[in-house]
This record gives structure tokens, sequence and C-alpha cells, in this order.
């Protein structure tokens, strides 16, 4: 029993020193792919609104645009690791959207067919954006980069300031 002990905790201590390459290479390859999408989707702006207004989405040109942008700029700070969480959560939030509009018969089969609301177009997008949003960007990110250079930055000041006050 002992050995099943140190085994796992061997898996455990392997697996949690991955995980930061494994939220870099979600980031990097999701984050290109909305970015591509979004590039493409600025370049054919005129089917991407008549998509929208098939859709019933409101305003579909404005959305149409946001959308595009956000897929564009929200992928390359989701590759780069900048605002992460923040850019996670609307990209997660634009894949619901488009889970419920365009793939609505996808999340009606949720329990009843689950290969195909994990075959709907949305998912992978939707699954990635969720697990940096619940996991955060990681430490190879440009948020834990600032994190720590302001981090000891606030070390520097605190240090200065009680060698100030003795």
């Amino acid at each position: 029993m002992n050995a099943l002990r140190k085994l796992y905790g061997l898996l455990i201590t392997g697996a949690t020193s991955l995980q930061s390459l494994f939220l870099l290479f979600v980031r990097l390859y999701w984050g290109w792919q909305f970015a591509v999408d979004g590039w493409g989707k600025l370049h054919h702006l005129g089917r991407v609104t008549e998509y929208f207004g098939t859709l019933g989405l409101p305003a579909p040109g404005p959305t149409a645009l946001f959308i595009s942008v956000l897929e564009l700029v929200g992928g390359i700070l989701l590759a780069i690791g900048l605002g992460t969480r923040f850019i996670a959560l609307l990209l997660a939030g634009n894949m619901t959207v488009a889970y419920l509009t365009g793939d609505r018969e996808a999340v009606m089969s949720f329990f009843s067919d689950p290969d195909k609301f994990i075959a709907a177009a949305p998912f992978s997008y939707w699954l990635a954006s969720l697990i940096i949003l619940f996991f955060g960007p990681g430490q190879y990110s440009l948020d834990a980069l600032i994190g720590r250079l302001s981090s000891s930055r606030a070390s520097n000041v605190d240090a200065a300031n009680s060698r100030v006050a003795a």
C-alpha cells in the first residue's frame, strides 16, 4: 500500500509540474484559433452580419463587428496570457451564445445525445475558454510575469520603507 501511495504521489507531482505547460499549450493553440476566426470574420463581415441576422441576434452588424474584434484581439491576448481570465470569460460567453443560437439542438441534446453536444462547432472553443477561465493562464504568461514583477517591486518598497522607519 505504501508503494501505491508513493506512485500516486509521483503522479500528482508530475502532473502538477506539467500544469503550466498544458495551460500554455491551450492558450497558444486556442488563442491562435480564435484570432484566425476573428480575422476571417472581419474580412467577411457582410456574410457574418447576414448569418447573425438569420440567427435573430440583435443589431447583427455591430454584433458581428464586436464578435470579430473580440475573437481577433481576445485570441491574441489569450495566447500571450494578458488579461487572461477576463478574456476567457468574454470568449466563453461568446461561445455560449454561439451554442444557444447556432447549435441549439446540440445544447438541447446535452443529456440525451452527448455526442451531438461535443461534436458541435463551439464545443472545443467553449471548453478551452472555460479551462483558462477556471485554471488561469499558468506561470508562462504575461499575467504571471506582471504578477511576479509587481510582487518583487512591492517587496522592494516594503524593504525600503522598513529601512527608513528604522
